[in-house]
């Protein structure tokens, strides 16, 4: 199975359960890998043939900025279904985190799988 990926895409947005946490914007950063077999694209050497990952970027990025939810768990599930949903993805990985939200660690966040890798 090929997979495209996203690599530390980070975006501003409101996140948390805090009160302060409502009032401002943080951080979250998210790492897609997405099946997706390439062999047509490296065949064509066509952006028409592969997945568009600065499509997907920007319309998560798109999402993930006006978006106020208070869990990670939320905002995860939300990005995985727009991906599986509008994107020609069967499979994906997605990790979540959000920097410097435990003291004494660098991040914290989910990492999901949704989909079917076989497909």
């Amino acid at each position: 199975m090929d997979r495209v990926f996203i690599e530390d895409l980070r975006v501003e947005t409101v996140i948390g359960i805090f009160d302060w946490e409502r009032e401002i914007k943080q951080v979250v950063s998210l790492d897609l890998e997405m099946a997706f077999d390439i062999r047509a694209a490296a065949q064509s050497d066509a952006i028409e043939d592969t997945l568009d990952y600065k499509a997907v970027a920007k319309r998560l990025i798109r999402f993930v900025e006006r978006s106020e939810f208070q869990l990670v768990e939320t905002l995860a599930e939300r990005c995985a279904a727009i991906v599986l949903e509008e994107f020609p993805v069967a499979w994906l990985k997605l990790r979540l985190s959000k920097p410097g939200a435990v003291r004494g660690s660098s991040a914290v966040g989910v990492i999901i799988e949704r989909g079917s890798p076989g497909s």
